[in-house]
């Protein structure tokens, strides 16, 4: 961590190093503005260049060598193959391509008794839409322990214990017990779970998203299910068409991000439980709060399920991919729920992971206050720059919403988003400048910044552009670096 805050890895020859710069960093180096053009729009003179990527999007080495392992024992002529934690995720998956027509065959494999789905090469790209959008990753050191490429001393008992850990340390700061938490391999895996809970539950319901969300969330809920309503909540009018769908139609669940990714903006969700209350009670809210983390926000007051990535903040370190979904013991949905996840979460932490993130989120209190204040002065000092257009901060945008779970005295997390003057012309010299690490992700221990449009909605800038999100937008994850130091690193890349 400390190499990153004092050398980070931001000039153009990191392209393609994982951040951090070792064999779990669940980022990757994407020091140019064209390199993230060039990753978008798949230039093979950049993607080759990538020693890592994010697991869900870009497999690094070990899991890459793991499918290739996979087909050479299991597979037949012509077979591809993605291996999966259990044999029901790989199912699960074969039942997803099978949508355009592809059959597969779902195989147990090695000791490990992980899920194997084969299917012919021509199905590969859908399958990965599934890796993608449901999250239910084998992890780079469980993938690296079944080739046996790690010596780790690391026993499943020990994983076991640092899962036990993990879950009393998120009950208490929620304020619920334990067995109302649960892990999974990703963040997308909770919102996976949930979504498919309440799509089970209430069967042939669809669900609503409020606000712009991080892109996945969006079409996980749009991919799956009966699909979703998106209400981007741009116009004062949404409010009352959300007053008539609720009034209109029954709905498998309402899910809004505290603050959102990446306009920081909240529901306003007093007006929501109003509106709930008049029309359709026992409709279930979900809220994410990956961005606030439960440092900052309380979501149950407002939300009965709440999930969180706790890939960012909450690890911080950027080498350990998981998530978590919490239930909140005063909804009425909780026995359900409960019963629901107990049954069909299935999904444990790899052991390795479990201990690695149990190590990581010991100081996450103080790492969140601590990025939060960073976040806060950054961008109070973006804001008065003369070269940038906008800073969208919780602060300002999270409104009544946010403040209504924000927790006293607390503080907006780590994220902000701004967008310079003359953007078209402008962005590209001052990111290519900037002297911290730039890639996906977000709440490591470093700063972190993205051209977050290009990168999420490459194939639809015209759209995000449409719900508010701006194509050149800049997206900056505050880390733990000194607060004069980044600002001046910020100032010098502005004056490039």
């Amino acid at each position: 961590m400390s190499d990153l805050l004092r050398h980070p890895l931001w000039e153009a020859d990191s392209l393609g190093s994982p951040l951090p710069d070792n064999d779990f960093g669940v980022s990757v180096s994407l020091p140019l503005w064209k390199h993230v053009v060039g990753y978008e729009e798949g230039d093979p003179d950049i993607v080759s260049k990538f020693r890592s990527g994010y697991p869900r999007f870009c497999c690094p080495p070990a899991i890459g060598a793991l499918f290739v392992q996979a087909e050479k024992e299991i597979g037949q002529d012509g077979e591809r193959a993605i291996v999966f934690p259990r044999l029901v995720h790989a199912q699960r998956c074969l039942e997803f391509i099978a949508r355009d027509g592809f059959s597969g065959r779902a195989a147990e494999w090695r000791d490990q008794k992980l899920g194997v789905a084969l299917f012919p090469a021509e199905a590969y790209v859908k399958a990965r839409k599934f890796w993608r959008f449901c999250g239910e990753v084998v992890s780079t050191r469980q993938a690296a322990h079944v080739l046996g490429q790690t010596t780790s001393s690391t026993s499943a008992q020990a994983g076991a214990a640092a899962s036990a850990a993990i879950r009393q340390r998120l009950a208490d700061l929620a304020g619920q017990q334990p067995e109302d938490v649960f892990l999974f391999p990703s963040g997308m895996a909770a919102n996976y779970a949930v979504h498919r809970m309440l799509t089970t539950l209430r069967p042939g319901c669809r669900t609503v998203q409020l606000d712009f969300p991080y892109v996945d969330v969006l079409k996980l809920q749009q991919t799956f299910g009966s699909g979703a309503h998106f209400l981007p909540l741009i116009e004062e009018s949404e409010y009352e068409q959300l007053r008539i769908l609720l009034a209109g139609e029954s709905l498998a669940g309402l899910f809004c991000e505290a603050p959102s990714n990446p306009l920081l903006r909240c529901v306003d969700l007093p007006r929501l439980l109003a509106i709930r209350a008049e029309t359709q009670p026992d409709v279930p809210i979900i809220v994410d709060d990956t961005i606030s983390t439960v440092v900052h926000a309380d979501a149950c007051r407002v939300a009965d399920v709440v999930t969180s990535s706790l890939t960012k903040s909450f690890s911080g370190a950027g080498d350990v991919l998981a998530g978590s979904v919490i239930l909140n013991r005063a909804s009425p949905h909780h026995a359900a729920f409960s019963a629901f996840l107990k049954a069909h979460a299935d999904h444990e932490l790899w052991f390795e992971d479990a201990v690695a993130l149990e190590q990581n989120s010991r100081d996450f209190v103080q790492r969140a206050e601590a990025m939060s204040r960073n976040a806060l002065a950054l961008a109070e000092y973006l804001a008065q720059h003369p070269k940038v257009e906008r800073v969208w901060h919780a602060k300002q945008q999270g409104g009544p919403g946010y403040e209504f779970v924000r927790r006293e005295g607390a503080g907006y997390g780590c994220l902000f988003s701004f967008v310079l003057k003359d953007a078209a012309n402008t962005s590209a010299r001052f990111y290519d400048a900037l002297r911290v690490c730039k890639g996906p992700s977000l709440g490591t221990d470093f700063t972190l910044v993205c051209p977050y449009t290009l990168l999420a909605h490459y194939e639809e800038l015209d759209w995000a552009e449409s719900c508010g999100v701006p194509r050149h937008l800049i997206r900056v994850s505050a880390g733990l670096e000194d607060i004069a130091d980044l600002i001046t690193r910020f100032d010098e890349a502005l004056n490039a």
